[in-house]
């Protein structure tokens, strides 16, 4: 019996160090979150009106849970994104947590942990201009995702009901739904605020105030501390950061919006009607007047009370269909819900990249780079009420008629090209005599039969307008 027993604790052993080997963190941690269940990985999520501390000082346990921490490493893998300043990718991050993780757990319990710079680059806005992000090491994301999926679930429900961006079960079209209920009741005015580099400008000691009446655990608020003075690393130098929350980051959305609810509980105290989507806010009044009275004492409020800046060049007081929310802005008449002409020519200049010349490519292969665009288009203003998208779909087909007839290059290739596709031989004749310049030929009745919707369809180009059955 004493052979067996100890034979038992052997493979038992070797077991344990198996699971150990997949990952580090895959048997630590259980058992020290607050509380009886064993699923359990946040503490208790607070009500609307509550600011109160937590009733422990256990957040970082539960935030170095077994079950949080495998989440977090998931999504961090899921999300892909590029190597910080230590070039470290996300397929290496698995393979850096077997070797390191008890070090690094260690310093999360004790208080020590230390994050590194943020890697600088800068990507294009829609509307113009460049938008700074930050990009963590792929250790620091999967430590801000790990503290985010405990905070968020305790400090959502805090939040206000006319916030949804960056929260769970909220979306745009939400927003945008919202904001169409305040029109429809008579709020006929909007004010459209916009802040000035938001996200560079968030004061570091009252978000942490903010911070500090949710968060009992010193440990946690020196962490995130860390996180926001970890400085910046730009052209190959560390530039220290004292203000801003930089995008980048999967705290970043959260601490934005702890930010910005102070600002939605002024609006409520006042009674007002508004929405607001991350740093883009719209309140929606009755009159120019009132509009404008609104706008002069939030711009004090936001200067004085936030330290941030109201941006005065993209804010206004104008009626709804004059402004755009979200991509998208509100016919005049019944006020439907329509995608904004911003909008429809940003996704005309990315269409015209992709089609403008083949490049040797082809008409397969440019109609399988342009499905991915359209789809995701569709996805998003299909929640429009109107029918550009059905104008798009013939705009899009033109384009590509008009890509095919420039790559037929001279009217000999043309003309057995429309043979070939079924026209016959008078049209394709009389096609080739009067039609000069690729657009025009694309809208003729013969580039219309060698190139019809219907083999578009085949080809596997999405449909941006519903098909009628």
């Amino acid at each position: 019996m004493g052979v067996a027993s100890r034979r038992r604790r052997l493979v038992n052993g070797k077991r344990r160090k198996t699971r150990q080997r997949k990952l580090a963190f895959a048997s630590e941690g259980g058992g020290e979150a607050p509380g009886s269940d064993e699923g359990r990985v946040e503490p208790r999520a607070a009500k609307r009106t509550s600011e109160s501390p937590a009733d422990n000082e256990h957040w970082m346990e539960a935030i170095c849970r077994r079950e949080n921490l495998q989440a977090a490493l998931r999504r961090v893998m899921s999300n892909k994104g590029g190597p910080g300043v230590d070039g470290m990718t996300v397929e290496q991050l698995p393979v850096y947590l077997r070797q390191h993780w008890p070090t690094l757990r260690e310093q999360l319990l004790s208080g020590r942990y230390r994050p590194q710079p943020v890697r600088r680059v800068t990507i294009p806005k829609p509307t113009g201009g460049e938008r700074k992000l930050g990009i963590p090491t792929v250790v620091d994301r999967f430590v801000q995702q790990a503290v985010l999926q405990v905070l968020q679930p305790a400090w959502d429900p805090t939040f206000s009901e006319h916030s949804y961006g960056f929260r769970p079960g909220r979306s745009a079209h939400q927003a945008v739904a919202a904001a169409q209920s305040h029109l429809a009741a008579g709020h006929g005015w909007v004010v459209d605020l916009d802040l000035e580099k938001f996200f560079d400008r968030v004061h570091h000691d009252r978000l942490m105030a903010s911070v500090a009446r949710r968060v009992s655990d010193k440990r946690l608020l020196k962490l995130l501390r860390a996180f926001l003075n970890a400085g910046v690393m730009d052209g190959g130098l560390v530039r220290a950061t004292t203000e801003g929350t930089p995008q980048g980051g999967p705290l970043s959305p959260l601490l934005s919006n702890l930010v910005l609810d102070e600002l939605d509980r002024e609006l409520e105290r006042r009674g007002h009607r508004f929405v607001r989507y991350a740093d883009d806010c719209n309140i929606y009044v009755r009159s120019e007047r009132s509009g404008r009275r609104v706008m002069a004492n939030l711009e004090r409020f936001i200067r004085r009370t936030l330290r941030l800046k109201v941006n005065a060049a993209k804010s206004a007081v104008a009626r709804p269909w004059e402004r755009k929310f979200l991509g998208f802005t509100f016919t005049r008449r019944r006020l439907r819900r329509r995608a904004a002409p911003e909008s429809i020519q940003r996704f005309k200049r990315k269409v015209r990249r992709l089609t403008g010349r083949m490049r040797g490519r082809s008409l397969r292969q440019v109609i399988r780079s342009l499905a991915p665009l359209l789809r995701g288009w569709r996805a998003y203003f299909g929640f429009a009420e109107t029918n550009e998208r059905r104008d798009l779909d013939g705009w899009i087909a033109r384009r590509l008629r008009s890509m095919l007839w420039k790559h037929w290059h001279h009217g000999r290739r043309r003309y057995r090209e429309l043979r070939r596709r079924g026209v016959s031989r008078r049209l394709a004749i009389g096609t080739l005599w009067h039609i000069q310049g690729p657009w025009r030929a694309s809208r003729t009745i013969a580039m219309s039969l060698a190139l019809p919707r219907r083999r578009l369809d085949e080809l596997g180009l999405p449909r941006l307008w519903p098909v009628a059955r």
